[in-house]
């Protein structure tokens, strides 16, 4: 890695940290965010906003990537994202934070993919794994620090300052993008897909608004589910046509063309579910069936959080001399006898088991990810490649947002009139509901094992070995 790389690297991983983080370090001081600013009844919108927001956007910037460049995308994101984190710790109310997360929303989604994107660009294919991995272990970390953090600004400071530490760091990255990327734009005429970008907006929020209400604000057969699936359908089909017309449509349908993005953005959907599945639903088994405290809960997801960076190296030191297929089948190998293991777990097992677990899940997310991560930034050439990294980053959160839907409607199939004046759950009734999910994420993951092993092509991307610095 040259001096270059380096300096970009130190950018994209601040930029990575602070998104990877706003999740896990806002979680530890909601309890007293709530308790100041009140609108306990709201605190699930101040996550879902983020991701809502998030997801929306980054097919947009991904596009306008391609047309006017990574770093003014990136800036802008990077603004966006900073300018939402002041307005957070300035709110005096439960609904100026939802607000204002939106905010921070929009901006990761330009900041997320354009990491992703300009890895492909300054990284020749055979540096793309191991920078991946770089990048790919930060979000062990956050997991890890975050609570963490999260906890000392709440402790010794104010909740306020979970949201102001983002700007110092934020400008750094800023700084270095905007002073060390190198970029060769082709001067011509810009065409925007403003229609795509209107009718995808509306669309999508609609679907997301409904999948993440419902059941919740909202039930499934309320008339106003109806009306969002309605507009949802609409829209997203108007997109659709838009997109087959348009000289520069925001998401090249022609790119789904090839096999290695097909496979990759499919495996990306369903282990999106697995992993926001996991990430809900065990901390929920360790404290409401094995009746452990929330600090064990929270251990039991670490493991995952140093497995992944483990298995993002092995999969940069091994790329070359194996080829992708091997080693992201293998990846999703661990994560399909991971989720098995699971759905036997009962009452009885020790929370050790659980820990040894989701270790080898974890491992087996670094090695998958990261692989599918690299053949997306090989697949296409420059042009294309802000699309599609923001293509796969979308799909792998609408995989998350149609994974708790379902799940979180099996699961209260099973709890619906058996709690506690609506706050406790029997633990054996909750056990029953957890393993059903645990068996949905064991057939979602054995789905992506076959998808990988039939489908994903044996040969290297077609841009691998092209020249990208």
């Amino acid at each position: 890695m040259n001096r270059y790389q380096r300096n970009i690297t130190i950018a994209l991983i601040i930029a990575t940290f602070l998104a990877a983080i706003e999740v896990t370090v806002i979680s530890t001081a909601m309890p007293v965010i709530t308790k100041e600013l009140g609108g306990l009844d709201l605190i699930s919108w101040v996550f879902a906003i983020y991701l809502l927001t998030y997801a929306v956007m980054t097919p947009i910037f991904g596009k306008l990537a391609d047309l006017f460049g990574r770093k003014k995308i990136f800036i802008t994101g990077a603004t966006l994202f900073l300018l939402g984190s002041a307005l957070c710790g300035l709110s005096q109310s439960m609904e100026q934070l939802i607000l204002f997360r939106a905010l921070q929303g929009i901006g990761a989604g330009a900041l997320m993919p354009m990491t992703f994107t300009i890895v492909g660009d300054v990284f020749k294919y055979e540096q793309r794994a191991k920078a991946q991995a770089i990048i790919g272990s930060i979000w062990g970390i956050a997991g890890i620090f975050g609570p963490l953090v999260g906890g000392f600004f709440v402790d010794y400071f104010t909740w306020n300052w979970i949201f102001y530490i983002n700007i110092p760091f934020g400008l750094i990255a800023m700084y270095l993008i905007w002073k060390y990327l190198e970029e060769k734009i082709e001067k011509r005429k810009r065409s925007i897909d403003y229609g795509g970008a209107i009718t995808f907006i509306i669309g999508t929020t609609a679907l997301l608004y409904a999948l993440l209400s419902g059941g919740n604000e909202i039930a499934w057969n309320d008339r106003m589910m109806y009306f969002l699936f309605g507009i949802a359908i609409i829209f997203l089909l108007m997109f659709s046509f838009i997109q087959l017309r348009v000289k520069e449509p925001m998401v090249p349908f022609h790119l789904f063309k090839n096999r290695h993005l097909l496979i990759v953005n499919l495996s990306g959907f369903l282990l999106g579910a697995i992993l926001i599945g996991l990430t809900a639903y065990l901390p929920l088994w360790v404290q409401g069936v094995l009746l452990l405290a929330a600090t064990s809960s929270g251990l039991t997801l670490i493991p995952m959080s140093l497995g992944w960076p483990i298995g993002a190296f092995f999969s940069g030191k091994f790329i070359v001399k194996i080829g992708t297929k091997p080693i992201s089948l293998a990846g999703v190998i661990l994560i399909a006898l991971g989720t098995i293991a699971l759905s036997f777990i009962s009452s009885s097992t020790p929370n050790f088991v659980l820990v040894v677990i989701m270790f080898f899940i974890g491992l087996g997310f670094g090695l998958s990810f990261t692989i599918f991560t690299v053949i997306v930034q090989s697949s296409v050439d420059w042009n294309n490649r802000g699309a599609a990294a923001s293509s796969n980053a979308f799909l792998r959160t609408l995989g998350q947002t149609l994974g708790i839907a379902v799940l979180g409607a099996v699961l209260n199939q099973h709890i619906g009139g058996h709690t506690n004046n609506g706050t406790e759950v029997a633990p054996h009734i909750l056990a029953s509901g957890l393993h059903s999910v645990f068996i949905i994420l064991a057939i979602i993951a054995l789905i992506c094992v076959v998808l990988v092993a039939s489908f994903l092509p044996k040969e290297q991307p077609e841009f691998a070995e092209k020249e990208t610095s």
